[in-house]
């Protein structure tokens, strides 16, 4: 499986609920976890509200220096991240048939999850192997984040099976710790430690062990949505992210990229060239945030479609059908009644 790219975009801001609950836990205070984050304790109560990976791995900082007597600090962040948390990804897992296809599945929508890690499954003659590659993440973060990464997935492996796959053999980057018990305790065996690699390794049969809960049609419907909430997150972030945000300031007056450019100090050809770099046109952008948009203004269930259209940039109501129709085979009516 190919390697996934770092993981900086945006994110749930479950992970840094739990990450704040960990800090709580040994006694320092919300202020303290969320220094410099960008994050108001007000703002973390949101449920469904999304954050930058950037603000995560800041908090994530506040708890290390605040802790530096805790060694095994991400191993106790890992535990908490139980597959409820994952949300669609997680029930896409769930529903899935076998092991293999859980794991296929999870890493091909990576993206999703709250791993920073790059994560890659391979496979032997007699066994299967899970990387985790951390080389492009801060030294001081590294350890946390390998041991946070590495104890989720094995919480993970425990709910969709319902018991402990047994490990062959577990290397880990990170210097020795002084005490090895809980690593013992969470890998069923004792870690290599100041390996070149990170890297889990279990019989590879294993990999075909059914699961529990398997349906295939969850897994179908799951997936679908796993995709449709991925392409949202991809438009939310960077350069897709800040035209977004410049559509939604001015409701009714779609932008052109001539006055985008202005507003973020580039050239028109520059933004252009950009955007190519990026595998993009301005155009196709426009068309990504007006759909993303579209959906999530539907489901504002007091919004009337011509609100909508108004706030998408459209002058008629029958622009934004047909444009709605073209995007989902659907019309936003028929979509909207999918929403409840």
């Amino acid at each position: 499986m190919p390697a996934n790219a770092v993981h900086l975009s945006r994110r749930s801001i479950i992970s840094a609920q739990l990450l704040t609950q960990l800090g709580l836990d040994h006694g320092l205070s919300v202020e303290r976890c969320l220094h410099n984050t960008g994050l108001s304790p007000l703002q973390l109560a949101e449920l469904h509200s999304e954050i930058e990976g950037a603000q995560e791995l800041q908090l994530i900082r506040n708890l290390i220096d605040a802790l530096p007597a805790q060694y095994d600090l991400g191993l106790q962040a890992g535990l908490r991240y139980q597959l409820t948390t994952y949300g669609i990804w997680g029930y896409a897992l769930l529903s899935s048939q076998t092991f293999r296809q859980a794991a296929e599945l999870g890493l091909r929508y990576l993206d999703l999850t709250f791993a920073f890690n790059r994560i890659t499954l391979s496979e032997d003659a007699s066994h299967a192997h899970l990387e985790l590659d951390g080389s492009h993440l801060p030294d001081p973060l590294r350890d946390f984040l390998l041991l946070r990464d590495a104890v989720a997935v094995m919480v993970i492996q425990r709910e969709l099976t319902g018991a402990r796959i047994p490990l062959s053999h577990v290397q880990l980057s990170m210097s020795t710790p002084h005490n090895p018990a809980p690593f013992i305790e969470q890998f069923g065996l004792l870690p290599e430690f100041a390996c070149a690699r990170n890297r889990i390794s279990f019989l590879r049969h294993l990999l075909d062990l059914p699961l529990p809960r398997a349906n295939p049609h969850s897994t179908q419907l799951c997936e679908l949505q796993c995709q449709a909430l991925l392409a949202k997150r991809q438009v939310r972030s960077g350069l897709a992210g800040q035209i977004r945000d410049r559509l939604l300031s001015t409701p009714g007056r779609l932008p052109d990229m001539e006055l985008i450019a202005h507003e973020l100090n580039l050239s028109s050809r520059t933004l252009r060239r950009h955007l190519k770099d990026q595998g993009n046109s301005f155009r196709q952008l426009q068309e990504e945030v007006r759909q993303a948009l579209a959906e999530e203004l539907l489901a504002i269930i007091s919004l009337s479609l011509e609100e909508i259209a108004e706030r998408l940039g459209y002058s008629e109501v029958s622009n934004f059908l047909h444009a709605f129709k073209r995007w989902k085979g659907l019309t936003p009516g028929q979509y909207r009644q999918t929403l409840s």
